[in-house]
């Protein structure tokens, strides 16, 4: 990564993190002079900058009165970089239970749509790494769990045949990759039986079972969102 790369994430990632953990309230009026000076950077890498924040909807430039924050429903909510800002502010609960909620709507379906495909590829790609996160478990290998996770969920989305559901998978994978560094719930410490929910999905795709696929997902997603209700933090 070039010198001015790196200064563009760092200013990027520091205003996008400011802005979803409420520190820049909605309606702030962001000074790039301001923030060049903090950071020591030009002026063209804060503008930059305030392009991607305005292209995922946390900022626009109002003539007479300069880039302003928005509020969340401006947000680009599923843009994995907001996500992932999102993740490590205090509404980390909050969007995980948003977005499985939308995840129970979409998964099962593509489930189903995955297994009536009679895709061989696509069954051996879900099954493969669910066999990994199993594999995962019994070595206690968290990384390799996390990484077979996300695998996971991209080969059921990619073997719906849907391109909307594909293009979701880096959402999902942005949602799972959230986890890792958050303690503060009994999620990360991820299980044999959630394996075995994945592994569920996977055997019902070999099948070529679209009822029973749709089920195993909807109870993995179930699971999964009543878990994180249940450790959500009072109020």
């Amino acid at each position: 990564m070039s010198t001015a790369r790196g200064l563009h994430a760092q200013v990027l990632d520091t205003l996008g993190q400011r802005i979803v953990d409420g520190d820049l309230a909605q309606g702030t009026v962001i000074r790039p002079e301001l923030v060049a000076e903090e950071f020591a950077v030009s002026r063209s890498v804060v503008r930059e900058a305030l392009r991607v924040l305005q292209s995922l909807g946390l900022v626009e430039p109002r003539q007479r009165v300069g880039t302003q924050v928005l509020g969340i429903g401006s947000w680009e909510l599923l843009a994995p970089t907001v996500i992932r800002w999102r993740g490590a502010s205090p509404a980390y609960f909050v969007q995980q239970r948003e977005l499985l909620e939308l995840r129970l709507g979409v998964e099962p379906v593509a489930a189903s749509l995955a297994a009536r495909a009679v895709s061989t590829a696509g069954a051996e790609a879900v099954t493969a790494a669910a066999e990994d996160m199993l594999a995962a478990c019994d070595r206690d290998d968290s990384r390799a769990y996390l990484e077979a996770d996300v695998r996971f969920h991209r080969a059921l989305l990619e073997a719906s045949g849907n391109a909307v559901f594909t293009h979701f998978a880096g959402t999902v994978e942005a949602l799972l990759r959230t986890r890792t560094s958050e303690s503060r719930d009994t999620i990360t410490r991820w299980t044999r039986d959630a394996a075995a929910r994945h592994d569920a999905v996977a055997r019902a795709l070999v099948r070529g079972d679209g009822d029973a696929a749709a089920a195993a997902a909807a109870e993995l997603v179930r699971v999964t969102r009543d878990e994180f209700i249940a450790e959500a933090p009072a109020g």
